[in-house]
């Protein structure tokens, strides 16, 4: 159910037009306050802050609302932030006047429930204010033009997962909440581990013909990390930064965040600390840094979370990353962890204001990553991000069994980073390569320059985790070309006619330091498509078609699921399976073009 908010203005909207119908006068109404640009940080807990932005604190207990309780049944959960109001002193006799019908603003509109309600007249319709970045989907190259291919690796996995969630709601995704690299790397491809540590990951390529286009090749480059067993994880300083404002109240939200935390609690060791920070109108240390084998005293204090008030995220940030740096662990591992639907309101809002104090924070060696909850006013672009910059992973909470599988399944991916600093550069021989197309990454694209530059940022690897890109290929003198050759552009020479081009990567070590070169050529042989080519070829035609099917050319969700299951494999938690099923679902969601069955 979409985020259930109302103001205050609005829940006395019904009392206004009644009053005035009787020649009553109006209830009284608290004004608004200037909200603080940064509260001060509370270290006790057990007062709720401002149950909304901008207005006075909740009344005393003792002192009932007055709200219809018919407006509430209407609409399930606007008594979670509505505001308590002192009964008011008998009124003088009102002077005669009509009733004044309240305008509700676009700000209330788009707080109204999904199926829409009537309070005090106004009909009251839901809009869903969640935000996602637009990024136009990587173009098509001529590699005798532009040979070179550079961007950063990523480990998210929170776009697969929110959309997702959509599907199983009944809803087709918005073309950008999809972003393909993430539905691709949220699948395990069994490649080989490392021999050993002198490198944090091993490389493997392949190179065969494409599921939707027989005249284009598909070129897989994946990278596997080294293993690291939970338990032998270095101490760990975690900050987990948890989001307890008004919108958080929701069954797929606050609940689901505190039983996600609760999981990862019986694998905490004596060695690590623990520590709860929480923010919403004002932000507080619910738990200062704790040994990680007090089980108890961290579940307590997960327990006694609950939800109310306006969101102050950045109050937060430099709150959870102050505890954090007092805790801070040399060798270990030094993390904050952000749990939140994104929807900051309070104070610095602004994604590249938070984006540069997030960057600023991450040279002190403690490392961000963004949990994401709910939807209605889920903000992905905010909690990409700040994960981004904060050199972490983001992540989408769907369920309690994938909050579960990405704190404790794959703890040491999530927590650990064995690698950072990562780029991929690709040159294709342009005497055996028409066209190419890097299937996603759109929002990790570096410039050419950048991949020799140390000091331009790139994406981390955890210890297990494995990364995947994708690249559509279209030979030199093949059909499937989508571009015109140039009527003057000079014929590219067949050099390293047996090579389809030269990787490249870089990285560095979690401590710093220059970057390490790795390099290699690769064939140009077409191979028979392996098990995870296939899934991975299907992952990446089940993104396009969720983005519109632009490249995938009739290649639709039945012939998505039908591939899926042919490469299935050893499917360890039915992962596999589910993405089929996925598009079985969004296939059957689709509006059927005119003159097709």
């Amino acid at each position: 159910m979409n985020t259930l908010r109302v103001t205050l203005s609005l829940l006395f909207t019904g009392l206004v037009v009644a009053a005035g119908a009787a020649g009553a006068e109006p209830p009284q109404v608290r004004h608004r306050m200037p909200a603080p640009s940064l509260p001060e940080a509370d270290t006790n807990c057990t007062t709720m802050p401002d149950a909304i932005s901008g207005f006075a604190a909740p009344s005393p207990p003792n002192i009932r609302p007055q709200v219809r309780r018919d407006a509430r049944a209407a609409a399930p959960g606007v008594a979670q932030e509505a505001i308590a109001i002192a009964a008011p002193a008998p009124p003088a006799p009102p002077a005669p006047s009509a009733p004044v019908m309240y305008q509700p603003t676009a700000k209330v509109m788009a707080a109204a429930p999904a199926a829409g309600y009537i309070i005090g007249g106004v009909t009251m319709q839901n809009v869903d204010t969640s935000r996602y970045a637009h990024r136009d989907t990587n173009p098509v190259h001529q590699t005798a033009a532009d040979p070179v291919s550079t961007f950063s690796i990523d480990v998210d996995t929170g776009s697969y997962t929110n959309v997702r969630h959509m599907l199983n709601q009944g809803q087709l995704p918005p073309a950008d909440a999809v972003r393909s690299e993430e539905f691709i790397n949220y699948f395990n491809y069994g490649y080989a581990a490392p021999k050993d540590r002198s490198r944090p990951f091993s490389v493997t390529t392949e190179f065969s013909p494409s599921p939707w286009n027989p005249d284009r090749q598909l070129l897989l480059v994946g990278i596997q990390g080294y293993t690291v067993p939970a338990s032998d994880i270095p101490a760990a300083n975690l900050v987990f930064l948890v989001d307890v404002s008004g919108s958080m109240n929701e069954p797929d939200k606050l609940p689901l965040l505190k039983a996600s935390l609760k999981q990862i609690v019986p694998k905490l060791r004596a060695q690590d600390r623990i520590s709860l920070v929480t923010y919403a109108g004002s932000t507080c240390v619910a738990l200062p840094a704790t040994a990680g084998d007090q089980h108890a005293k961290i579940n307590a204090a997960i327990d006694a979370l609950g939800a109310g008030g306006s969101t102050n995220g950045a109050a937060g940030i430099d709150l959870a990353y102050a505890q954090a740096a007092k805790g801070f662990i040399k060798g270990g591992v030094n993390r904050v962890i952000l749990a939140t639907d994104g929807d900051f309101n309070v104070g610095t809002v602004g994604v590249e204001q938070l984006k540069d104090r997030i960057a600023d924070k991450r040279r002190s060696g403690i490392a961000l990553t963004t949990l994401g909850f709910g939807e209605g006013n889920y903000n992905d672009d905010m909690a990409v991000t700040l994960a981004d910059a904060g050199n972490g992973s983001h992540h989408y909470i769907d369920s309690l069994e994938e909050g579960r599988r990405v704190l404790v399944d794959e703890m040491s991916a999530t927590l650990m980073t064995i690698a950072k600093d990562v780029k991929i550069q690709m040159e294709f021989n342009p005497g055996v390569v028409g066209e190419y197309r890097l299937i996603g990454y759109e929002k990790r694209m570096l410039a050419r320059e950048d991949f020799n530059n140390d000091a331009v940022d790139a994406g981390e690897i955890g210890a297990g985790a494995n990364v995947t890109a994708l690249y559509e290929i279209t030979l030199k003198g093949a059909k499937g070309a989508s571009v015109d050759p140039l009527r003057y552009g000079a014929e590219a020479p067949a050099t390293k006619g047996n090579e389809l081009g030269f990787l490249r990567l870089r990285y560095k070590s979690p401590e710093g330091g220059a970057s390490q070169l790795i390099e290699q050529p690769l064939s140009a042989s077409v191979t028979s498509p392996s098990e995870r080519m296939r899934f991975a070829a299907a992952v990446a035609a089940f993104a396009d078609n969720l983005r519109g099917g632009k490249y995938t050319e009739g290649f639709g969700y039945d012939k998505v699921a039908e591939l899926a299951r042919t490469a299935q494999g050893k499917d360890d938690g039915g992962y596999r399976a589910g993405m089929a099923r996925l598009a079985e679902l969004a296939g059957g969601m689709q509006t059927p073009v005119a003159g097709t069955r």
